[in-house]
Order: structure tokens, then sequence, then C-alpha cells
């Protein structure tokens, strides 16, 4: 009875870990990496690996502040693989996403008088992205998914 529980509820089943650099080039497009999985319980069935990209635009300060989340790139898997006991399975990835750059960034990159003025503008207004890699694995026979988030750093 407490197999099927912990089946169910992904306990002792897969583990997911993110394998990316700690740099990523906003101007190539690529995010490249692996996707780790290890499993302390025998045959479970892997359907497919989702991973996406978001960026965590917020703005404002207090009660006022506003968060919102935009997609950048979105990348599925589909694999079939059965993991047992203590196997570590690796799955490299490569994955496009588009960054987009507002008009105050591209302003402050072109014009060199305005960009203390930009930098400023962003730092009352209290402006700031952070950006994000997420994996789910989709795993048979579970309810909650495995799944891994790793900051990104955009240079």
């Amino acid at each position: 009875m407490f197999g099927t529980v912990k089946k169910i509820l992904g306990i002792e089943g897969v583990k997911l870990e993110l394998v990316v650099a700690d740099k990523i080039s906003k101007d190539a497009g690529i995010v490249t990496g692996l996707v780790k999985l290890t499993s302390l319980s025998d045959n479970n069935q892997l359907e497919s690996i989702t991973l996406r990209m978001v960026e965590k635009y917020s703005r404002g300060r207090g009660d006022s502040k506003l968060i919102n989340e935009y997609p950048m790139g979105e990348l599925v898997k589909k694999e079939m693989i059965t993991i047992s006991k203590n196997d570590i399975i690796e799955i490299p990835f490569e994955m496009d996403f588009v960054y987009v750059r507002s008009e105050m960034d591209k302003m402050e990159d072109n014009n060199f008088f305005a960009k203390g003025l930009v930098k400023l503008a962003k730092k009352v207004r209290g402006v700031s992205s952070e950006y994000s890699l997420r994996a789910e694995a989709k795993i048979k026979g579970t309810t909650l998914n495995p799944m891994d988030v790793k900051p990104l750093n955009l240079v």
C-alpha cells in the first residue's frame, strides 16, 4: 500500500536536475545543457520532458509593484525511457530562445548620452528582470511530476 502511494505522489521516484552554464549569451539565442534523471525505485517510465525559459519582469515598489512573466522559449522532448533503481540518465538539450529588448534598453545601448538617464529611470521605477529555465518530466503513473528551476544569468 505504501509503495503505491509513494509512486502516485512521486516519493522515492524520479528526481530531475538541470545542468546549464553559469552565463548565457543574449545574442546567441541558444541555451544548451543536460537534464539529469535519477531514481530510487525500479521501473519508472519517462514519457516527456518540457523545458521552458521565462523572463520575470517586475516594476514598481511596495503595494503598486507589478510582476509579469513572459515566455522566451519552449522545448518538448518526447522520450520513452525506463529508469531503473540507482540509474543516472543524462539527456542533452539545445533550446532556442528569443531575447526581446525594451525601448528603454535600445535607447540605453544606442545613445551614449542617454545611458545614465535610462539607468536612473529604471532604478527610480524599480524595473528589473530575472531569467529562469524550468524543466518538468512527465512520469507514467505519477500525479506530482519532478521539476527543477534554474536561474539564468544572461550576458
